[in-house]
């Protein structure tokens, strides 16, 4: 299956993503990218998009990552709703206190002689 997503160029603390088509069971840093269809820069804000291809690679049936898939919503690309890409919260377990046991003494029945030396 083939998908739209971000591949990460620039340097470190300067981040940059190309908006590229590539196969889904290959990385973005592969090299084996089909087309670029685009630009995004966080600092800036707005993404630099090629509409018609963007479009007609939705057409053929390839999916967006959720990331890409909000930035084509802000863009009006597509008309759906968001999709919420941040994990889920796992529900913190509260973690029982146990109560520090006395410790059990247990006395022989039998009486312990010392030894004879």
């Amino acid at each position: 299956m083939l998908m739209i997503r971000l591949q990460r160029v620039g340097r470190k603390h300067e981040t940059v993503f190309r908006v590229v088509v590539v196969d889904s069971r290959r990385g973005t840093k592969s090299g084996r990218t089909l087309e670029t269809v685009g630009s995004y820069d966080p600092r800036r804000g707005k993404p630099v998009l090629k509409v018609d291809r963007i479009k007609y690679w939705l057409s053929v049936g390839t999916q967006a990552s959720g990331t890409v898939h909000n930035l084509l919503v802000d863009a009006k690309i597509l008309s759906k709703t968001k999709i919420n890409v941040l994990p889920k919260r796992k529900p913190k377990v509260k973690v029982e206190e146990t109560k520090a046991e006395k410790p059990v003494i247990i006395e022989s029945a039998v009486p312990v002689e010392p030894l004879p030396v």
